[in-house]
């Protein structure tokens, strides 16, 4: 069994992370500095002895004893609220995070595995969007913080790889969503959910025309675990192709709490993605991947969560 590092540990998806890994055996250590990490995701692991929590910025030194056979990468802000309130830190921890973590791979000669994201396809021009597609990302708007900090990491990972022959993996997520997601972090999932269940109006920007493809947490996880374990050097998409627009997001999630909440439209921000669906293809064939969890079944789970947490 490895001896794990996970960077981000306290984070919604981070957290699922490390409960599998410590359920396949491993041992592990988290870091998190809690800029948007939430130490309840890992309370219930307080009396597990293969797990040690560490608070630490990944974007400074990395004084940790040991030696690690695998480093996860999670360390980001992760929504548009966060990375729009906090730029600065979005993109440190995707230039000097990623190059600290690294670095302690290298230096452990341990596996390396970042996950980057489906914004770095920007506003797509090819739908579905697969590896090969470059984007369509402007450089310089309110969300590049967050789209050219991880295209970034993407770019120096693949210098790691290809002239300091480290063993790297890049997922590439789209828009993973289930329990532990916090209910104000800006994303439509946790504010749809939260205002359904309050009788709060459902608020969409744009006119809801707009489309994403959520891929419920365990699937996440599944093909995280995989992509790790395989030989896969290339970036790999890690979705749902179940597309769905944002307006009948809404009716779905609205229907199935039973609200009367009424569906209100706001401005859409600059350079939000008309699109999003990942091609799974490269998934399916390297690393016998794909999502298992219908969507009914995991909005069912996440609406179950944020009953107890509202």
């Amino acid at each position: 069994m490895a001896h794990v590092l996970v960077a981000g540990a306290a984070g919604f998806l981070a957290s699922h992370l490390v409960d599998r890994l410590l359920s396949d055996g491993h041992t592990v250590v988290g870091i998190d500095n809690f800029i948007t990490g939430n130490a309840a995701n890992l309370a219930h692991l307080n009396q597990e002895p293969r797990f040690e929590f560490i608070e630490a910025d990944a974007c400074k030194p990395l004084v940790i004893p040991g030696r690690f056979e695998q480093v996860y990468h999670l360390a980001s802000p992760a929504s548009p609220i966060d990375y729009l309130e906090l730029p600065f830190e979005t993109l440190y921890v995707g230039s000097d995070g990623t190059r600290n973590l690294l670095e302690r791979a290298l230096a452990d000669n341990a596996r390396f595995l970042i996950t980057s994201t489906s914004e770095v396809y920007g506003d797509p021009t090819v739908h579905p969007q697969h590896e090969g597609y470059w984007g369509n990302v402007n450089p310089i708007g309110p969300r590049s913080v967050y789209d050219e900090a991880k295209r970034y990491s993407e770019a120096l990972t693949m210098a790691f790889h290809r002239y300091k022959k480290l063993q790297t993996r890049i997922s590439r997520l789209f828009n993973t969503y289930g329990p532990r997601m916090r209910f104000n972090d800006g994303r439509v999932i946790p504010a749809f959910c939260t205002q359904a269940l309050r009788g709060d109006e459902l608020t969409i920007q744009g006119d809801g025309s707009q489309t994403r493809s959520y891929c419920y947490v365990s699937d996440t996880v599944d093909g995280l675990v995989r992509l790790m374990a395989s030989d896969l050097s290339e970036p790999c998409n890690l979705g749902n192709p179940y597309e769905l627009s944002v307006l009948e997001l809404a009716k779905v999630i609205r229907d199935r709490v039973g609200s009367s909440s009424e569906i209100t439209f706001r401005p859409l921000p600059k350079d939000d993605p008309k699109r999003r669906k990942p091609d799974c293809s490269r998934a399916k064939r390297e690393l016998n991947w794909e999502p298992k969890v219908a969507f009914e079944d995991g909005i069912a789970k996440t609406l179950d969560y944020f009953k107890t947490v509202i």
